[in-house]
């Protein structure tokens, strides 16, 4: 059971395009190509000063209240969001961190059985190769996501990143 949709932006042709694509029952993959090297990227996935400055889509209307990572095996992040007047924490538990390589964390804020997702880095001549790994901890869980569109990943902020990235 695979889907796929490409969600670049068709009216900026030099957008990366990124894939998100369904594996299996509880498994997504989000593809990007990044114009930057692997421990550029990586640091922009890691440092709280980086994240706030891409990590939302600006259209969304959503700004950071606090991020706060301890970027190690075993350490812990937490990103608080405003939207409308209300606030939302996103938080969980980093189970492996390989520096300008790989990421893996959980996604706790709803309670038992959240997200793991996996975050691998790859250099390609001066740009890096993003997979991005979901795992839900049940068909319900990725099918709810995909059809209130609560996936979490949009071409808009990876354009963000690549920004970033070229500054």
């Amino acid at each position: 059971m695979e889907t796929k949709m490409d969600t670049g932006k068709e009216n900026k042709p030099s957008a990366n395009p990124t894939t998100i694509e369904r594996k299996s029952d509880r498994e997504l993959v989000v593809t990007r190509t990044f114009n930057g090297p692997a421990r550029l990227v990586f640091e922009a996935w890691t440092k709280p000063e980086l994240i706030q400055r891409w990590w939302t889509p600006k259209s969304m209307g959503i700004t950071f209240v606090a991020c706060e990572t301890d970027v190690r095996t075993g350490g812990g992040y937490r990103f608080v969001f405003s939207y409308q007047g209300s606030e939302m924490a996103f938080f969980g538990k980093y189970l492996e961190v390989i520096p300008g390589s790989r990421l893996v964390w959980s996604n706790e804020e709803g309670g038992e059985g959240g997200t793991v997702t996996t975050v691998t880095f790859e250099d390609k001549a001066g740009e890096t190769l993003v997979l991005i790994h979901e795992l839900y901890a049940s068909k319900t869980a990725l099918d709810e996501a995909m059809a209130t569109g609560a996936i979490g990943w949009s071409a808009e902020q990876f354009d963000q990143l690549d920004s970033l990235l070229t500054m």
